[in-house]
C-alpha cells in the first residue's frame, strides 16, 4: 500500500511574519498526523526571503513538540553546507527528543553563491565532491564506528534518507542500501532513468533489505478545477521568480495566472509540472494513483505551499479522502 507524506518549505507569505509560518508549520504537521500520513519532510534553504526552513533540525524540535506520531524529517539536510559531525549531534537530538520518528534525507546540492559560501565559511563545491564520504562518516557517528562519539548522536536511530534529481544520488542510494527519495515535484527529467538505475543496483544492507522508492508530487486540490488551478499559482509565481532569479516571499494567487505569461514561462511550468495533481479530489486521486503506476514508488510526498495555509490543509484532507 502506497504511503503518503508531506514536503513543507515553511513559506513566508508577502505581508507575513516568521513567526506566522512556523506555527503555520505546525498546523500543516498536525493536519497531516490527522489525514494518515507518514511523514512531515522540511527542505533546507538559505537566504531565501521566502523560506523559512533553513536551520531545519530546529524547526524539526518545533514540530515534533506539536505532533504525536507523524515522523518528521528533512527532506532534505544538504551535507555539504555542514560537517557530519555537526549534523549527527543535532538529529542524534533529535532521535533522544522524539524516539522512532526522525528522519535524515540527505542531499549533495549546495545551492549557494559565492557570498553564501562566505557566510558558511565552506568551499561547497569541494564538499559537494566529498559528498559520499561524508555520508558515510555521519552513519558512522552515529553506529559508533567513527574515532569520535558524538552526544548525542551516537547510537540514534533515524532513518537514513539519500535525496536526489539526477543518477548520482540514484547510484550512491544503491551502492549504500539506503532508500531513496527523487526530487519530481520540480526536478522531473531524469526521474525513470533514477529509479531504474536505483533498483537495478541496489545493494541490500542491514538497515534497507531492498529498494524503497519515494517521489514527490505537487498537489493543489480543491472543490472545482478553477479553485485548484488558482491555489497552484502562487507556486507557480515562485517558480517564475525563482528561474529569473527574484526570489520573493509567497504571493497571493492570481487567476488565470498561467494564461497571462509568456509562452517560454507557460512551456517551463508545463516542464515542472510533470509531477503534478492540480484539480477536483477524484482529479487528484486519479493522478497520483497514475504517478504510482508509472514509478512504482512506496511512498509519495507531497509538495505545494499556498499562500493561504489553511487552503494546504484543505487540499490535503480532500485529497487524502479520496485516496482512501
Amino acid at each position: 500500500m502506497t504511503a503518503y507524506s508531506i514536503l513543507d518549505l515553511v513559506p513566508v507569505r508577502e505581508g507575513g511574519t516568521l513567526g506566522e509560518a512556523f506555527e503555520a508549520a505546525t498546523a500543516l504537521a498536525r493536519a497531516a498526523e490527522e489525514a494518515g500520513c507518514k511523514r512531515y519532510w522540511v527542505a533546507e534553504h538559505h537566504a531565501m526571503e521566502g523560506i523559512a526552513g533553513g536551520a531545519t533540525s530546529v524547526v524539526l524540535a518545533h514540530v515534533g513538540n506539536a505532533t504525536g506520531t507523524i515522523r518528521i524529517g528533512s527532506g532534505g539536510i544538504m551535507l555539504p553546507n555542514h560537517t557530519p559531525f555537526q549534523i549527527a549531534e543535532q538529529f542524534g537530538t533529535l532521535d533522544a527528543l522524539f524516539p522512532g520518528r526522525v528522519d535524515l534525507g540527505l542531499g549533495r546540492a549546495p545551492g549557494a553563491g559565492p557570498e553564501l559560501q562566505r557566510a558558511l565559511r565552506k568551499d561547497l563545491h569541494r564538499a559537494a565532491e566529498m559528498f559520499p564520504q561524508d555520508v558515510v562518516e555521519l552513519m558512522a557517528h552515529m553506529d559508533g564506528t567513527s574515532e569520535i562519539s558524538p552526544t548525542p548522536g551516537l547510537g540514534a536511530g533515524c532513518e537514513f534518507w539519500m535525496l536526489g534529481s539526477s543518477l548520482f544520488g540514484a547510484s550512491l542510494a544503491a551502492r549504500l542500501g539506503m532508500p531513496y527519495a527523487f526530487a519530481s515535484h520540480f526536478a522531473p527529467d531524469h526521474l525513470d532513468a533514477a529509479l531504474e538505475l536505483y533498483r537495478r543496483n541496489f545493494e541490500p544492507s542491514e538497515a534497507c533489505e531492498k529498494p524503497h522508492v519515494m517521489a514527490a508530487m505537487n498537489l493543489f486540490c480543491a472543490e472545482t478545477e478553477a479553485e485548484a488551478e488558482t491555489l497552484a499559482t502562487s507556486q507557480m509565481q515562485a517558480f517564475v521568480a525563482l528561474r529569473t532569479g527574484k526570489p520573493s516571499k509567497l504571493k497571493p494567487p492570481i487567476e488565470n495566472y498561467r494564461d497571462q505569461l509568456p509562452a517560454p514561462a507557460q512551456a517551463m511550468l508545463a516542464h515542472i509540472g510533470q509531477a503534478s495533481a492540480i484539480g477536483t479530489p477524484e482529479k487528484c486521486a486519479d493522478a497520483v494513483e497514475s504517478f504510482v503506476g508509472r514509478t512504482q514508488a512506496d511512498e509519495i510526498i507531497f509538495a505545494g505551499p499556498t499562500f493561504d495555509p489553511q487552503k494546504r490543509i484543505d487540499s490535503l484532507r480532500l485529497a487524502m479522502s479520496a485516496l482512501a
